[in-house]
């Protein structure tokens, strides 16, 4: 008597388990359902997006195909995702073999802004060069070329802004990476910068600009004191903070 009470006490649990279950249904891809419970034994199910961090580490950017194309790559991220004029890196290189100066751009394995600016010029938008100072990135409004020199090597990449005393990068080789404004003024080269306009009556699709969502997305146990970023003394240490910085490790928000 007592083996078949446990037996129907047992079909029942199990019973109830095989009720209560939710069949898998198809979701969009990186939504995830996460089961919460609230105060007073309710529950609910929150949907949130999950993106990957190498998605997210080289979101809007594009990656250089080669070592000597960063200059090429970095001209089609501002195409790209500020102009919203597209054209891959395989096009702006052969156009600025075209129009550049094609001896000097083979016998430095590179392309100049002067190439950059010769090119664009041809896509009918305007590209100027010019020299700045620190203040001067600090009210621009829109993203910019600009050469820096680090670990020996002459590199492109893109200044997308600067908010409290962090500068954020957008390097077609490490991805989305940021320095503290000590550490870029060291590495910038020349104090130059090349800023591509849109053509007239051209409205920028905008997608470099920096957003409060991913603000907080750095290297924040380094950030003292309203952003100032502690000054690492190892050249291979800042490089590999920069490098690792930029992004979370996932980056997870409501829908």
């Amino acid at each position: 008597m007592l083996m078949l009470l446990l037996g129907v006490v047992a079909a029942i649990i199990g019973g109830a388990g095989v009720m209560s279950r939710h069949e898998p249904v198809d979701r969009p891809k990186g939504q995830y359902d996460i089961p919460l419970t609230l105060t007073g034994n309710g529950s609910y199910v929150q949907s949130v997006q999950i993106e990957p961090f190498i998605e997210l580490k080289y979101k809007h950017i594009v990656r250089q195909a080669f070592d000597f194309s960063c200059g090429s790559a970095a001209l089609v991220t501002i195409l790209n995702y500020h102009l919203g004029v597209m054209v891959n890196e395989q096009q702006a290189m052969e156009g600025m073999l075209e129009k550049g100066e094609k001896d000097k751009i083979i016998e430095r394995r590179g392309f100049s802004l002067l190439d950059m600016k010769r090119y664009v010029g041809s896509l009918g938008l305007s590209g100027a060069g010019f020299k700045a100072e620190i203040k001067d990135l600090m009210t621009l409004d829109e993203p910019a070329i600009v050469p820096i020199d680090y670990a020996g090597s002459k590199h492109f990449v893109v200044l997308r802004g600067i908010r409290d005393g962090v500068v954020y990068i957008a390097d077609p080789s490490a991805g989305n990476i940021v320095f503290s404004v000590e550490e870029f003024s060291h590495w910038w080269d020349k104090n130059t910068l090349f800023i591509i306009s849109p053509a007239k009556g051209q409205k920028p699709v905008g997608q470099l600009a920096l957003n409060d969502r991913e603000l907080g997305a750095v290297d924040m146990d380094r950030v003292t004191g309203k952003g100032r970023q502690d000054a690492l003394s190892s050249t291979a240490l800042q490089l590999m903070r920069a490098v690792n910085s930029g992004a979370a490790g996932t980056w997870m928000h409501r829908n």
